[in-house]
């Protein structure tokens, strides 16, 4: 049984360690057969850094590295001199010191290719390094996390810019030797800063939201089956379950991601840890999220309708700077959310956006929870909450998001129904249940929806009104209707912002 591969970025250990690589080089093939400069966005631990792996070792061509692999027999594996840059080993703590490390990538770059440069300055240096090595022959150039320094400094508007200068007078090497030039391929999480980095680079093709390319990274639901099959055996015996039910709890937990709102891949860090640990965890979110995420929810109060409420276009993910972009459409490039559908007006489309999958929903709820409302040490309520659930005990589940919303500070409190609906939401999803929002009807949309087994739960909070009222609107609406079938519950919640907490509450069995 083949190793799996956690935490190891290099192509060629990955091959001669046995480890497990999905093959991915006929979306390589394509791009180097088909044109010259490229950029691709995804989210951290999609597997960027091995694709940027992939294309140096096909360019220094190492054909028996790729035997087995799509691209073995259609590709002319000819070495050419490649610079490799990786901008996670950028300091970016001030300016001065970026420069400075800029530059010394470049001559470490110069000399693993066997060539000396003697500029100092970042921009001239790269100019220098490009037409040296094209004696060689035409020069690749692969560069992993090109907005790095600007992602850390995402609350700084002032610092984010500066930096922003910086690498568009590094980057613009690129455009003004290209003469000089074999191919380009550049990585990044996020599309905005690309523009202004990149300006006047028209023919650099970004492919981040082309559908050819959407199963570029992650995993497919195809590509999963087969390429894990002896894990999926393994890990299903281990665990006492069927292989289906595996699977169905793979879908449910790790796919969702879409980067055309049409395709959908698993994350690939979340499944090679699935099958090491056996367990359902919330393995991407927590293997490192940005630090400047927690500040970036708090400084703007996110709510989950804030992330869900519009659809946005394409051309939205590049006309404005990040740290001035809407939260949507940030959290979607950092993969927190991402595309769940494309709605239709007239010859545009715009995309539908919600949480990828029940990892990210209960772990970003979390974030939310901790940065927004103020609660910490959420494990037992997560725990209970889930327990309370399974059992379906439905009044002990109110009692503990009671519990939990009166250990919020009372100065973080807001008299809006919305800030309500997104706190009770938030708690239930903290505990991994398959739970909605905003859930659109025919006749409008209920409030929070949560699933489990054969049960449906229909939430609807009112604010300084009644339960009734609450359970009225349910009825009156219709939003169990799509549930017929199920064992359906009907919740109404009143919720008293003098007290700032639940105060009343309806449960009716439905008898659909």
């Amino acid at each position: 049984m083949k190793k799996l591969p956690i935490g190891v970025q290099d192509y060629k250990e990955i091959i001669t360690e046995n480890y497990i690589y999905v093959d991915k080089t006929k979306y390589l093939y394509d791009l180097m057969t088909s044109g010259k400069f490229y950029f691709l966005s995804r989210p951290r631990r999609f597997g960027k850094s091995l694709t940027v792996s992939t294309l140096y070792y096909i360019f220094k061509g190492e054909k028996e590295l790729f035997k087995n692999t799509y691209i073995y027999d259609r590709w002319e594996f000819k070495e050419y001199p490649i610079i490799r840059i990786n901008l996670l080993d950028i300091a970016t703590d001030n300016e001065e010191r970026m420069k400075k490390s800029l530059t010394k990538i470049l001559k470490l770059e110069a000399e693993r290719n066997g060539v000396n440069i003697e500029e100092e300055d970042y921009k001239f240096a790269f100019n220098e390094l490009i037409i040296k090595l094209s004696k060689k022959g035409k020069v690749v150039i692969l560069v992993d996390e090109y907005e790095k320094p600007i992602l850390d400094n995402i609350n700084s508007k002032e610092k984010a810019e500066r930096y922003r200068e910086i690498l568009r007078d590094f980057y613009v090497s690129i455009k003004s030797k290209d003469e000089y030039i074999k191919f380009v391929f550049l990585t990044g999480i996020t599309e905005y800063t690309l523009k202004s980095v990149y300006s006047g680079l028209n023919n650099l093709n970004s492919i981040s939201f082309d559908k050819n390319y959407s199963n570029f990274l992650g995993f497919t639901q195809k590509e999963l089956e087969f390429y894990f099959k002896d894990h999926i055996k393994e890990t299903s015996e281990e665990m006492g379950i069927s292989e289906e039910e595996l699977l169905k709890g793979l879908k449910e937990y790790y796919n969702g991601f879409s980067f055309d709102g049409e395709h959908y891949v698993y994350n690939p860090f979340s499944i090679l840890k699935f099958f090491e640990e056996k367990k359902f965890q919330n393995y991407w979110f927590e293997s490192g999220s940005p630090s400047f995420l927690y500040e970036y929810i708090k400084n703007r109060k996110i709510t989950y309708e804030d992330l869900v409420k519009e659809t946005i276009s394409a051309m939205d993910f590049s006309t404005r700077e990040i740290e001035d972009a809407n939260a949507n459409i940030f959290f979607t490039q950092a993969g927190y959310l991402t595309f769940k559908g494309i709605k239709k007006l007239g010859l545009k489309e715009k995309y539908i956006f919600d949480y990828p999958n029940i990892e990210v929903k209960s772990s970003f709820s979390r974030l939310i929870l901790e940065a927004n409302y103020g609660l910490k040490g959420l494990d037992e309520a997560e725990n209970i909450i889930y327990e309370k659930i399974y059992d379906n005990d439905i009044e002990g589940l109110i009692e503990e998001i009671k519990k939990v919303i009166s250990a919020i500070p009372y100065n973080l409190h807001q008299k809006e129904e919305r800030y309500y609906h997104s706190l009770i939401f938030a708690i239930l999803a903290i505990a991994g249940l398959n739970v909605r929002a905003e859930e659109m009807t025919n006749l409008g949309r209920s409030d929070v929806v949560l699933e489990f087994d054969e049960r449906v739960y229909i939430f609807e909070a009112k604010l300084n009104k009644s339960a009734e009222e609450a359970l009225a609107q349910i009825k009156e609406k219709k939003y169990y209707e799509k549930y017929k079938g199920k064992e359906i519950y009907l919740i109404g919640i009143n919720i008293n912002s003098e007290k700032r907490n639940i105060d009343d509450y309806i449960i009716e069995k439905t008898s659909t």
